[in-house]
C-alpha cells in the first residue's frame, strides 16, 4: 500500500516538474528564436537599404554599381520596375517569385534562405527605379536553434533523472514516519483484537448460560442478559473483523492452493437459505459444476460470505438475492446481485472504506461496523482479483468479483 502511495507521489512530483521544465524550455526557445529572427531581419533590412543605394538611373538606363556589400551567407538581387532581374551578387540568391510590396519571404529549396524585398525610389528625381531583394542563408539560424533544442532536451532529461533519484529519497523519507505510525497502529489493532477475544467470549458464554436458566431471574434481568449477549456478540464480530484486516494489511504470506469453488458455493447456499427464508427473501445460487481457482479457500469463502451477508442485510422482505458464478479461460467471475435499497451514486466511491455506512441504509442495517466490504476488497486484491459494483438507488446492487482461474 505504501509503495503504491510513494509511487503516486513520485509520479505526481515528476509530472509537475516535467510541466514546469517544459514551460521553461518553451519560453527560453521562443524568446531565443524571436531574438535570432529579429537580428536576422535587422541584418536584411540594413543590407537592403545599402543595396538600394547601388541602383542608379544613368541616361535613362538602370545600372548597378557592383560594389561588394555582402558576406559569404548573403546575396542581393536588383530588379527593374517590371520585375526583370538586372544584376545579382552573392551565392544564396532567392529563387522565389518577386513580390512587389515590402515583405519577407522564406525558401527551403534548393537551399534555405530568408529574403526581403523593398522598392527603390530616386528621392531627388521622385522616380520609381525598381526593386532590391536581399537574402541570407538560414542554415546557421536553424543550426543554432537545433543546438539549443538538444541542450534544453538534454538538460530536461538530466534534471528529471536527478529529480527521480532525489524524489525517491524524499518520498521514502516522507513516508517513513507515516508507515511506522501505521505499522504501530496495525500492531495495536491486532494485539487489542486478539486480547479482547477471550474476555468477550467469557461475557457471551456467561450470558448464554444465565439465559438457559431463567426460572430464578426477573424478566428485566433476562432482558439485560439478552442485551449483554447481543452486544458481546457484535463486539466479538468487530474484533474478528479488525484482526482479519490487520492480518491482510500486514501482507502476510498465505498459502494458495488449487480448489474447486462449486462445493463452497453449494455450502453457502445451504448456510444462508434458512436466514433468507426467515426474512422472506428469495435466495438463489447458480454456478457451473467445475469452477477451478487458486487461492486461500478460507479467505475466498470469507469474501463471498461478506458479500452475501451484505446483500441479505440490505434487501427487504419479498426481495431477491442471486449468486452466479462462471469461468473463462483466464478468470473466474462471481456476481452477487440483490433487489435491495441500492446505493446512491455519490456513495459508490466510499462503500469499500472502513467503518463507512450510508445514513439512509441504517434502517436495514441490523448489525456490523462497516468492515465487511473493506475485508472483501482486501481479500480480492490479495488474490490478484478485483471487485466491481453497479448499483441503482431503490433498485438494487450487483457486486462482481473477478479472480484468476485455476
Amino acid at each position: 500500500m505504501f509503495k503504491q502511495i510513494q509511487t503516486r507521489l513520485l509520479l505526481s512530483y515528476l509530472a509537475v516538474l516535467t510541466v514546469v521544465l517544459g514551460v521553461f524550455a518553451i519560453s527560453v526557445r521562443t524568446t531565443f528564436a524571436y531574438n535570432l529572427n529579429h537580428q536576422l531581419n535587422n541584418r536584411l533590412a540594413t543590407l537592403a537599404r545599402s543595396a538600394a543605394l547601388e541602383l542608379e538611373l544613368d541616361g535613362g538606363t538602370l545600372s548597378v554599381d557592383l560594389e561588394n556589400i555582402t558576406n559569404e551567407n548573403q546575396a542581393v538581387q536588383w530588379f527593374d520596375e517590371d520585375g526583370t532581374l538586372i544584376e545579382s551578387q552573392g551565392q544564396y540568391v532567392a529563387t522565389l517569385p518577386l513580390k512587389q510590396e515590402p515583405s519577407f519571404q522564406t525558401q527551403q529549396h534548393p537551399y534555405p534562405v530568408k529574403a526581403l524585398t523593398i522598392p527603390v525610389t530616386d528621392e531627388n528625381k521622385g522616380l520609381f527605379l525598381g526593386y532590391t531583394r536581399v537574402s541570407e542563408s538560414t542554415v546557421a539560424f536553424n543550426n543554432t536553434l537545433r543546438t539549443l533544442d538538444i541542450g534544453l532536451g538534454s538538460g530536461i532529461i538530466a534534471a528529471l533523472a536527478l529529480s527521480t533519484l532525489g524524489g525517491l529519497w524524499l518520498t521514502r523519507q516522507a513516508m517513513s514516519p507515516i508507515e511506522n505510525s501505521f505499522r504501530r497502529l496495525q500492531r495495536f489493532t491486532s494485539d487489542a483484537s486478539h486480547e479482547l477475544r477471550s474476555p468477550l467470549m467469557a461475557i457471551q458464554t456467561n450470558a448464554t448460560v444465565a439465559l438457559k436458566y431463567p426460572e430464578n431471574m426477573r424478566t428485566s434481568d433476562a432482558e439485560k442478559f439478552g442485551a449483554i449477549k447481543s452486544a458481546s456478540k457484535q463486539m466479538k464480530a468487530l474484533t474478528e473483523d479488525l484482526l482479519m484486516l490487520a492480518r491482510l494489511d500486514q501482507e502476510t504470506v498465505v498459502k494458495h492452493t488449487a480448489f474447486n469453488l462449486s462445493p463452497v458455493l453449494e455450502q453457502l447456499h445451504t448456510l444462508y437459505q434458512p436466514q433468507a427464508s426467515t426474512e422472506q427473501i428469495n435466495f438463489q445460487v447458480k454456478f457451473e459444476p467445475n469452477l477451478p481457482t487458486v487461492g486461500n479457500k478460507i479467505q475466498i469463502t470469507r469474501l463471498l460470505t461478506n458479500l452475501i451477508d451484505n446483500a441479505l442485510r440490505y434487501t427487504p422482505e419479498g426481495g431477491m438475492v442471486t449468486v452466479t458464478a462462471k469461468s473463462s479461460p483466464t478468470k473466474l467471475i462471481i456476481s452477487v446481485e440483490d433487489t435491495g435499497i441500492g446505493i446512491a451514486p455519490g456513495h459508490l466511491d466510499h462503500i469499500f472504506d472502513r467503518f463507512w455506512q450510508a445514513d439512509q441504509a441504517r434502517a436495514y442495517k441490523k448489525d456490523g461496523a462497516g468492515l465487511g466490504l473493506a475485508i472483501a476488497q482486501n481479500i480480492a486484491h490479495s488474490h490478484g482479483g478485483e471487485i466491481k459494483v453497479i448499483s441503482h438507488l431503490g433498485q438494487g446492487s450487483c457486486f462482481t468479483i473477478e479472480l484468476p482461474a485455476g
